[in-house]
Parts: C-alpha cells; structure tokens; sequence
C-alpha cells in the first residue's frame, strides 16, 4: 500500500505542479497489475478527469502493434523477413536513395545497394526517415509537395531513402510500408487485421484507427507546450483524431488498461486471455538485437515544435528488435538489461522488461515529443515502480 501511495503522490503532485494536464500509468507482472493509477483531466481548463480508460493518440507506439501482426503473418508463411519487400509492396522496390538536391534545389536520387526487406522495416534500419528528425526529408517534401507525414495519407510515405538498407539506424516512415505489407499479405485494411488477430483476442476494446462514438466520449485533447513552458490545448491538431489510411507507424487510439494488456501478452511469452497470439519463439526473437552492430542514435529535431532531441538513457547502448528498442546494459530506472521499449510522439510510454517480469505503461498528450516535465515524469514513474518491488 505504501508503493501506491508513493506513487499515487508523485503523478498528483505533477498535475497539481502544472506539469501534466493529466496523466495515466499501470505496471504489471506477467500475472497480475502492481500499480494503476490516473490524475488530472482530459483537456486542460476541463472537468472530466483522466482515468484509466481515457483513449489518447498513441502515436509510434502503433508501431509495436503493427511489428506483431507483421510477425503473426511470418509465422504463417505468408510474409518472409529477409525476401525483398518489393515482392508484396512494389512500390518499396522503386525507393532510391536520396544524395542531395540539384542547383534549382530538385532531389538527386540513386538506386539502392541492396533490396529492402521487412527485417529492414522492422528494425528501422531501411533507411527511411521522418522530416521531423531529418533536415533532407523535410526538405524533399517541401520541394517535392508531399504531405506532412501526421497527415496518415498514403502520399505522405512517398519519401526515399536517406541511407543504404542495412547500414545504420534511422527512425523513420519504416512501419508504416510493414503495415503495407500486413494489408497486401492479409488482404484485409490494418486496423481490421489488428482488430481481428490482436484487439479482440486480447480484449482491447478501446484500441483503433477509428475512434467509435463510446471511444469519442472518454477522449483526451492534445497539448502544446510553449516556450515558455506553458501548456495549452491544441484545438486542430492531427493527433489524437486520426484521419485517411490505416498507417502502421503511428495512426492509433488506444487506453492505458489496453495497451498493458498488450505488453503483459509479451511478458507471457505470446499469450494472454486464454488466447495465442505469437509463438514464443517470435517473441523471444522480438527482445534480441536483429540490426547487427547499427545502434539506436539520439533523434536530433528538425522541427521543434514537435519533437525535442530526444533520446532514453543517453550513454546506455541501445539496438532495435523486430518490434522494439532494447537497452544493452541496465537503465538507471531500474530496468534490465535486454527490456523493450519505446515511446509515441505525444509523450506516451512503455517498457517490457522480461528478466524482472515487469511491464509498465504512461500515457500523457503533450508536444513535443520528450516533453521536459513529462518524460522525466515517466522516468520518476518506472524508478518508483522498481523500488517498490524491491
């Protein structure tokens, strides 16, 4: 009792600082939930208070979920890791790379050394990248008029390459093309494939592309912070309302109570609810690194209203499974060496730590990404979770 307590007053005492608007968090073990908790409101100036069941854009943190419904079809023989993906998506045997820009400032492009393949994708080594953390793509949409990636258009993946598949990290537009892939596998659009082999086996009943009228009701808004360091509401933004195609990089709503569902599964080694939803052979490829000696690098922003340079635990080496970043050696928050991890862009995080049988999940609505209040409030959140266990 004293655990949640201590961790009941820290998340309080940040919405009552003005750091959160409002904040959602749970951890659990592979068998039961050690911690649940939600302070704050929805929307900054509001009455309705955050809980547990308050559906947020989770932003990058799709990308997991598509990663394992890209694995489910590997399982079955119908999706190859290591076979080009211009096999099943032609348009990803058609990306060059890009070099630089001509003296009236067009693209140069090249083909690429090698084929891309979906180990690539997953492992956000294929070279794609994101005009928010790459100067050169932001400018190749700019000169080139293709759309704000936020926009989950299918145009607005129509980048190149900014390095050669399998030379080095680069966090870009990689599972968005693997949720591609899912659709021409499957035959079935992302969110339905997810609904039907993910969600509904597991009981997500608030997770989707599209939010239903019940989904709607119990939605968080979305929040900038200033320069200043205030907070205030964003009242046209992408996020959290998704809009156009079903993108696998970053399209979903989803709950705090629905994605630790997800992350408990893992734990679990592939099954939950009675339900098998990998094998637990993927899932133990899923916490090993899968990109060789390339290593996860800080994400230097391109535009700071969006994302601040962001990187977890600087100094800690840090690869990249078939679903998630893994830390090579412990964190200072408690967690082992070889957890998984990642983050979506509005400040929403998780972690999976298999050695200690440890998952945890945070969920805010802020921008930029790496908010300077909130993800040092995730990071006081999962040292707390620790501690408390010790």
């Amino acid at each position: 009792m004293n655990a949640q307590r201590n961790i009941d007053h820290l998340l309080r005492e940040a919405v009552h600082h003005g750091d959160v608007p409002g904040v959602a968090a749970m951890a659990t073990t592979d068998e039961h939930t050690v911690y649940e908790g939600a302070f704050g409101v929805r929307r900054l100036g509001g009455s309705d208070a955050m809980t547990l069941d308050t559906v947020v854009g989770i932003a990058s943190m799709t990308k997991a979920l598509t990663s394992t419904a890209a694995l489910q079809l590997v399982e079955q023989g119908r999706l190859d890791l290591d076979a080009p993906a211009g096999r099943v998506v032609p348009a990803l045997g058609e990306v060059g790379v890009l070099t630089g820009f001509d003296a009236q400032g067009k693209p140069l492009l090249r083909p690429p050394k090698r084929p891309i393949t979906l180990r690539h994708l997953l492992t956000h080594s294929a070279g794609f990248s994101y005009e928010i953390w790459n100067e050169d793509i932001k400018r190749y949409k700019d000169v080139m008029g293709v759309p704000a990636t936020e926009t989950r258009t299918n145009e607005s993946i129509q980048t190149p390459l900014i390095a050669d598949p399998g030379e080095r990290w680069e966090y870009g537009v990689n599972t968005d093309w693997a949720g591609k892939m899912v659709e021409a596998a499957s035959g079935k659009p992302l969110g339905t494939y997810l609904r039907d082999h993910l969600f509904e086996p597991l009981g997500m009943t608030n997770s989707a592309f599209r939010p239903t009228d019940a989904m709607r009701a119990h939605m968080a808004s979305m929040h900038q912070r200033g320069n200043d360091g205030a907070l205030s509401v964003i009242t046209h933004a992408p996020p959290p309302l998704p809009v156009g195609v079903d993108q696998g990089g970053g399209g979903l709503l989803s709950t705090a109570r629905d994605y630790l569902t997800f992350t408990r599964m893992i734990l679990n080694g592939g099954s939950a609810r009675g339900e098998r939803i990998l094998r637990p052979e993927t899932v133990a490829l899923m916490g090993i690194n899968h990109m060789g000696d390339c290593r996860v690098r800080m994400l230097k922003t391109a535009v700071p209203a969006r994302s601040n340079d962001a990187e977890f635990f600087p100094g800690v080496p840090k690869a990249w499974s078939l679903a998630f970043q893994i830390n090579l050696q412990p964190a200072p928050t408690g967690r082992a060496a070889g957890s998984m991890s990642w983050a979506g862009l509005t400040n929403c995080y998780y972690w999976i730590d298999p050695t200690s049988k440890l998952a945890g999940v945070y969920m805010t609505q802020i921008l930029p990404f790496a908010d300077a209040k909130s993800l040092p409030l995730f990071n006081a959140f999962e040292s707390a979770v620790y501690s408390s266990l010790r």
